[in-house]
């Protein structure tokens, strides 16, 4: 245990034995350290040394360069002040000496910036140490604040940044009464920093911009103007008088009556303006008192610039409300009076609790502002009616639009701006967003200042404004939609429904609701009477339905109900329609549908996910092919039949509408949610499947990967379980097993003979449908992969026995005609490109999105077992015709799985994969594949854990690159294949040095390529290999 008296020994022996500065940094160090545990542990102890401990420190610290040492001295200083808070102490006579040796620091910077990251201590940490420091003592002021104003004018921004940050923390430490001494230099400081830093306020026109401030702020500028709005809180009525006084802001205010538009005005005075602007919306936003001082002050002026007649008696401002705008205001009144406006608002926002004091009928501002907010929206209004859809009223287009939407946000109710005027406001967005559509900035600006008025509305709970927004501005969006009206776009009606929608959930619920009924009436049309205009509407609504409503409204369980209506709705209306006509839209419509059946299903609930199920299998049971009284029967003899056949495509138009949206229904289901006659829907989906529809072997993929595996298959009527699934699939005579007979499982006949795996390898002596078993069976073992089901490696060796040529088919005959040639190599690519749908991720079925169910590490897993294979396979193939499929195969395994996982088998993989890109390169419809593993290679060649296998096959990889330099199918592969020959550059020269000639030979081609990516590519090329 260390007593005082200890530390008061060990500071002295400190003090009179230790050199610091002629130590090593690391002896330096374990001084400061020492040093800065006396202080902060044993204070009134070390105290009592008085003016030689503070000697002392100055002596230890005076000249110390390395940043750790510096972080410790800094704060070492920091903590010395308060070991002496008497100001009257021994810091007062000591207080020159310790800023001195603070102030050789300001502004810190480092001698060798670039290596700023290799090091323990950064800059702004030592930056902040600094700052601690010099804020420690009030009695440093008469010091700091100068020094930190004469650095306002260095030339490098790094001390600008630093000293506004410095003034900022010091002016709060140092208090108002020690500042206000300063704040006439402060101020004229201040207002030089802004006005030269004024070429960063540029006033953004575009409609992101309504949110926020309008304009950019580089780092000097959003600095000095917080600390602008600092010191004005401080010293209130001190700033406010120096603000309201400045020759050179009223100066700028008495000019802005010269130029009328915004192009009049000369880039100099225009950054002066908006410097201004800035100002004042800083000032005025600080406090209540500051807002009432220079608002009253400045706004009068603005209005007199901007033509309203302004009367002054009695103390008093007033005006004739109904009084015509004579002219056209000038940019610059329009600019600063609309910062004005925007400052007492974000005033009110700001104050939270305060809100209250802040408006108040006392308050000048208000006053002012109640006079005034019904001419001011004329004058804002006045100025979108005059506008055009020109470039040069862009500046004057966005204040106006801005004015009114600050107007029509501002806190209190009806308090500031009366219920006629807000109303009005909401009433002149809406008339341009359906009369003046064809100016462009004006409509996207209109909207988007809908949509912040509407946030503002739901985020401050007032009522009455709420009404008014659904009244005037919801309910008009949808009317325009419901209306057929001709003369707005079709595409604006729907971007403004779904921007203004996302303003709040109440009015989302309200255009929700009335698109959906726009869509159902629509889709009457459609199925009635085959109106190929409502085709055409009723495509835009479903695709804004699913891609900017959908998206916004899954968050909100509010929406569940709705969304269940509608989905039961569209069941209802095809229910009840018994014959669909054939249009040209067909395919697009039902596309767009089943799109939105997905989404709208899969934000269901389990419980409405049952309901809906039960009513889509309703439905499908009135379909032409599953209304016999026995269905499974009835659908096993068209399985049977279908195989005897080979029909693939004999659906009617509506029966086709029922089994696409019923598979997207199966496809978005929850895993929990349960399926009717699931025994009926897996005979069902085959069937559609094997005629062709991919949809129905993504339903089957999705209901395998969700079917319960412990379930008994009795818990309701028409139950299964997951052994009896696949039996049903896979076509396996149950007859023999001891717990489930063959009629239960439902499989019968030639089916349990042949069955899904015996298809895909030729049994049914059908090119189609071998192909469509291939495609199911590729869905179904997607979905079982996925779950980490050992049944997949059942369908991966029926994959890979269709790639070759001399499996259990048999080898090709010489005498087979071309069209068999060509169903048979078909297939084989099918099966080959089945690895592809087992190893991506798609957007259609099978993900997160749609609850598939998902097992950690699946890719690596598959690739793990399945690469041996494929390897071992691709070795013994004596076919060239096999050995290629294989390699497709393997392209698509390496494809899928992720990158890390090739990593560590680069050294045997690099081989296989420049073969695979050899192969594919032979067909111009491989080359989407072929620039897909190319990636692979590239992501090989750019990561240090292939460099190995890089560095053994170096002139293998270059040899077969230089080949790939002019392919000449896509622009893709030239580029990425230039770009891994730079890769292949920054190998060991010994390696690569003799390809050198070869590959400058091949990049010069390159050079001369009709792309420009790719020249760019080859010079970047020949740069890094002309060094070699």
């Amino acid at each position: 245990m260390v007593t005082s008296s200890d530390a008061k020994g060990v500071a002295e022996s400190f003090l009179q034995n230790l050199q610091v500065q002629s130590l090593g940094q690391h002896d330096r160090k374990l001084c400061f350290e020492l040093m800065e545990c006396l202080l902060e542990y044993y204070p009134h102890a070390v105290a009592s040394l008085g003016d030689d401990l503070i000697y002392g420190i100055c002596e230890a610290i005076d000249g110390e360069k390395d940043p750790q040492c510096l972080m410790l001295a800094f704060h070492i200083m920091e903590v010395l002040v308060q070991v002496f808070p008497d100001p009257c102490g021994p810091i007062e006579s000591f207080a020159s000496d310790l800023f001195g040796i603070l102030s050789s620091y300001f502004p810190i910077h480092f001698t060798h910036p670039k290596a700023e990251e290799d090091v323990q201590v950064k800059r702004d940490d030592l930056s902040r140490a600094l700052m601690l420091a010099f804020s420690s003592s009030p009695l440093f002021e008469p010091s700091v604040i100068p020094l930190l104003l004469e650095k306002l004018s260095s030339s490098l921004s790094s001390a600008k940044v630093d000293s506004l940050k410095y003034l900022s923390y010091c002016t709060s430490k140092y208090g108002a009464e020690r500042i206000a001494k300063h704040a006439g230099a402060i101020w004229s400081s201040l207002k030089d920093v802004i006005f030269t830093s004024g070429q960063s306020f540029v006033l953004s026109f575009t409609p992101e911009s309504l949110g926020g401030l309008g304009c950019q702020e580089n780092e000097i500028a959003a600095e000095a103007l917080a600390l602008l709005e600092k010191v004005v809180i401080q010293n209130n009525d001190l700033f406010s008088s120096m603000i309201v006084g400045d020759e050179e802001i009223n100066m700028v205010l008495n000019s802005i009556t010269g130029c009328q538009s915004y192009n009049e005005i000369p880039l100099q005075s225009t950054q002066k303006l908006y410097s201004v602007g800035r100002i004042l919306y800083v000032s005025v936003k600080a406090s209540v008192a500051s807002c009432s001082r220079i608002f009253q002050y400045f706004f009068s002026c603005l209005m007199e610039s901007m033509g309203l007649p302004v009367v002054n008696g009695s103390g008093t401002c007033s005006f004739n409300d109904d009084c015509i705008i004579s002219k056209r205001p000038n940019h610059g009144s329009l600019y600063l009076c609309v910062e004005l406006l925007g400052a007492c608002r974000d005033l009110v926002i700001s104050s939270g609790d305060l809100a209250s004091q802040c408006v108040s009928a006392n308050e000048t501002w208000c006053c002012l502002l109640q006079r005034f907010s019904t001419s001011l929206s004329k004058i804002f209004s006045s100025t979108l009616a005059t506008s055009t859809d020109k470039p040069a009223h862009d500046a004057d287009v966005y204040l106006g639009v801005k004015g009114l939407q600050i107007l029509a946000t501002f806190p209190g109710g009806y308090l500031l701006v009366s219920k006629s005027t807000c109303e009005s406001i909401l009433m002149t967005f809406v008339s341009i967003i359906t009369v003046d559509f064809n100016k462009t900035l004006l409509w996207k600006l209109s909207v988007k200042a809908l949509v912040q008025i509407g946030l503002f509305i739901h985020g401050s709970n007032e009522s009455e404004k709420s009404m008014s927004y659904m009244d005037i501005v919801v309910q008009k969006i949808v009317s325009m939609i419901s209306s057929d009206n001709h003369d707005i776009p079709f595409q604006l009606q729907l971007e403004a429904i779904s921007d203004i929608g996302t303003s709040g959930l109440q009015y989302m619920l309200k255009i929700v609701t009335g698109l959906q009924e726009v869509i159902r009436a629509n889709l009457a049309e459609v199925y009635v009477q085959g109106n190929v205009k409502s085709a055409k509407v009723i495509i835009h609504l479903l695709e804004c339905y699913s891609n900017e409503l959908l998206p916004w409204i899954q968050k909100y369980e509010v929406f569940e109900e709705v969304l269940l209506q509608f989905v039961v709705s569209i069941w209802n209306q095809i229910e009840n329609c018994m014959a669909f006509p054939d249009g040209i839209f067909e395919k697009e419509l039902l596309d767009a549908t089943m799109k939105v059946m997905k989404l709208a299903v899969a934000s269901c609930s389990v419980e409405s996910q049952n309901i809906i199920i039960d009513k889509a299998y309703t439905v499908l049971s009135s379909s032409t092919f599953l209304s016999t009284k026995d269905s499974l029967s009835s659908l096993q003899a068209q399985l049977e039949e279908l195989e005897d056949t080979q029909e693939t495509n004999k659906f009617s138009s509506r029966d086709e509408w029922i089994h696409s949206l019923f598979t997207s229904v199966i496809i978005a289901l929850h895993p929990q949610t349960r399926i009717p006659n699931i025994r009926t829907v897996l005979h069902f989906l085959m069937i559609v499947f094997l005629k062709g529809y991919v949809t129905a072997a993504q339903a089957l993929g999705s209901l395998v990967n969700k079917l319960d595996l412990k379930t008994s298959g009795t818990e309701y009527s028409g139950g299964c379980t997951f052994e009896e699934a696949m039996d049903i699939i896979f076509g396996k005579n149950l007859s023999s097993s001891d717990h489930v007979s063959a009629g239960r499982s439902g499989i019968t006949g030639y089916w349990s003979e042949t069955g899904l795996t015996n298809l895909c390898l030729g049994a049914a002596n059908s090119g189609l449908l071998e192909i469509h078993s291939i495609v199911g069976l590729a869905w179904i073992g997607k979905g079982l992969l996925m779950r980490g089901h050992e049944k997949v490696k059942d369908i991966t060796i029926v994959f890979l026995e269709c790639l070759q040529s001399n499996g259990r088919r048999g080898a090709l005959p010489l005498e087979e005609n071309n069209c068999n040639w060509d169903m048979r190599l078909s297939a084989m690519k099918c099966a080959a490109d089945a690895f592809q749908v087992l190893m991506s991720d798609s957007e259609l079925c099978l993900n997160r999105k749609f609850h598939a169910i998902i097992r950690p590490l699946y890719k690596q897993r598959f690739f793990s077992t399945i690469m041996p294979i494929l390897q071992s396979l691709i070795i013994q193939s004596d076919s060239l015709l096999s050995r290629s499929m294989l390699y497709r195969a393997f392209a698509n395994v390496v494809i899928g799985t992720p990158l890390i996982v090739i990593l560590n088998d680069a050294k045997k993989l690099i081989p296989m994969v420049l073969d695979s890109l050899k192969l594919l390169s032979k067909d111009v419809l491989d080359k989407d594949i072929m620039y897909s593993l190319l990636l692979v290679l590239s992501g090989i060649l750019t990561d240090k854990n292939g460099q190995e296998g890089v560095i053994e096959n170096a002139h293998i990889i270059i040899n077969y690159l230089i080949g790939f330099v002019t392919y000449p199918h896509t622009m893709l592969v030239r580029e990425t294949t230039i770009q891994c020959l730079v890769a292949m550059s920054e190998l060991p020269h010994t390696r690569i040095y003799p390809m050198r000639i070869q590959v400058l030979q091949a990049v010069s081609k390159a050079l001369d390529d009709p792309k420009r990516a790719v020249r760019q590519e080859a010079v970047r090329c020949r740069q890094a290999w002309s060094v070699i």
